[in-house]
């Protein structure tokens, strides 16, 4: 069930490239940052009714790392760059984890952990069509994002809240909160967005941001950031198989290479962790000597 739901989160936002290519390619990026955020919040608060699982100053700066700075860069890098393009440059996410946790914390890579990124990175390149013109703005800002939300997990992890969809839901209040005055400063009032936006929007705002952030936050905490962060390997990969699907892409050779990377490390990862968990049971039921 864990894994069941870890996996949630890439796969809901993995299809934000498709949603923003078939529903909201006419509205801002950076309302649409607001869009995305502040409803989903909302809609949860008014669920769960709780107050700040965390003190003031360490919501506000996961709110600010993993919502407003995140979905600002992420959007600008959603209506620049094709999904797989961005789906490859988010997958530098373990490895930016771990060489988070390398200099901050002094914790050095595990080899089995930094094999599976290095094969899932590997994979998520060959998604890479060669031919693809890369938006070398697009490209920073999904590289900087990768960095805010790689710092914000960490920060989630060692700050333990017992609330978790309460500390999903201040983030998306707070975080869509903060990204007003960007959007407002760069793109203007907000517009009404069209009946043909209605559905993306609606995806966007319940499955892929309230579902998909609890089930990521969650997830941190039940199987550890970087775990979490090599089943996101999922993301670019669903943004491709949802390209292929609804946006008429196809795939070459070395992209279905790809795909049989990425699902290698994701399932060498499970069994790996099966096999340490029946080897620490038989240990435990051994009769001491």
């Amino acid at each position: 069930m864990h894994y069941f739901i870890a996996i949630l989160a890439p796969i809901f936002w993995g299809s934000t490239y498709s949603a923003v290519a078939l529903y909201l390619g006419d509205l801002s990026p950076y309302w649409m940052a607001v869009w995305r955020a502040l409803p989903a919040g909302i809609l949860m608060l008014l669920i769960s009714r709780r107050g700040l699982p965390l003190s003031l100053p360490r919501m506000l700066a996961v709110s600010f790392f993993n919502i407003a700075a995140f979905f600002l860069l992420l959007f600008i890098a959603a209506y620049r760059l094709p999904g797989a393009v961005a789906g490859t440059l988010g997958a530098t996410l373990p490895l930016v984890l771990m060489l988070l946790q390398w200099l901050t914390e002094g914790k050095r890579p595990e080899p089995k952990l930094l094999s599976l990124a290095l094969l899932g990175l590997v994979g998520v390149g060959l998604l890479l069509n060669p031919s693809t013109n890369i938006d070398w703005v697009g490209a920073g800002a999904m590289l900087l994002a990768t960095f805010f939300v790689a710092q914000s997990t960490l920060w989630m992890k060692r700050w333990e809240a017992k609330d978790i969809f309460g500390l999903t839901a201040w983030q998306l209040v707070l975080g869509g909160a903060m990204l007003i005055p960007f959007a407002w400063s760069l793109a203007g009032p907000p517009q009404a967005p069209t009946l043909h936006a209605v559905p993306g929007l609606i995806w966007v705002i319940v499955l892929n941001t309230a579902v998909g952030y609890w089930a990521y936050i969650r997830s941190i905490t039940v199987l550890g950031p970087n775990r979490q962060s090599i089943i996101m390997f999922l993301n670019p990969l669903t943004a491709v198989t949802l390209g292929v699907l609804w946006i008429d892409e196809t795939l070459q050779p070395l992209q279905w290479l790809g795909i049989a990377m990425i699902l290698a490390s994701l399932l060498w990862m499970k069994f790996s962790d099966k096999l340490t968990l029946s080897r620490s049971a038989k240990t435990a039921a051994a009769p001491s000597r």
